[in-house]
């Protein structure tokens, strides 16, 4: 969770230190979709970090793939899922090229990805998932809401900047507010009570864009 300014290095970075995002266990939002049922079939984790979330479904069965821009993130990943017994197949790659990972999901999720685009990037994403969701299939994303006062931690996303961006070749299943668990640590940012506050949305593939 950084903003669209933030790159490699300084995602680098702070894995050395303390990521707020790096929470000791899958997001509270995704425990909720996987046990009302809403997380089907393969999954993709795109921007998966140390990968609590696609260590999870790993464990309630799923077929999980997960990639992440950030190598640290990524080997951190790979420890815990050998240390865990799970097999997950972590990798380095970017979430704006899903079709070099050459295949499918019926199920991609994000979770503090989508708000770290720039606009030009948040299109090249959109399209980007296009490629790896088969028509039907599902993309649960958790991002940063325009609800969360202040300026600190990443971009603000509204409600409608999400429509937008999903307008062609989608569907809007369901969205609606929630709270990131973040790290909380003397000096880190300073965040609504109970942790940020975060769009829920579920988006299915309808289609492809109209041109």
């Amino acid at each position: 969770m950084s903003s669209p300014k933030f790159g490699r290095e300084q995602f680098e970075s702070m894995y050395q230190e303390i990521a707020p995002w790096d929470i000791a266990g899958p997001q509270p939002a995704f425990v909720g979709l996987e046990e009302a049922g809403t997380i089907l079939g393969s999954v993709l984790d795109a921007g998966c970090g140390t990968g609590e979330n696609a260590l999870y479904l790993a464990s309630r069965g799923h077929e999980v793939w997960a990639i992440d821009f950030v190598p640290v993130a990524i080997e951190r990943a790979k420890a815990k899922a050998q240390e865990r017994g799970f097999n997950v197949r972590f990798q380095v790659g970017s979430a704006l090229e899903l079709e070099k990972l050459g295949r499918q999901f019926d199920t991609v999720i994000d979770c503090g990805l989508f708000h770290t685009f720039s606009d030009d990037d948040r299109s090249t994403y959109v399209a980007s998932l296009a490629k790896a969701l088969p028509i039907g299939g599902h993309f649960h994303v958790m991002c940063f809401s325009d609800q969360e006062p202040g300026t600190e931690g990443p971009r603000r996303i509204t409600q409608q900047e999400i429509l937008d961006s999903f307008r062609d070749g989608w569907a809007l299943k369901a969205m609606h507010g929630t709270k990131f668990e973040t790290v909380d640590y003397p000096g880190g940012p300073q965040f609504s009570p109970g942790g940020p506050k975060a769009w829920l949305v579920t988006i299915v593939r309808k289609g492809e864009p109209m041109h």
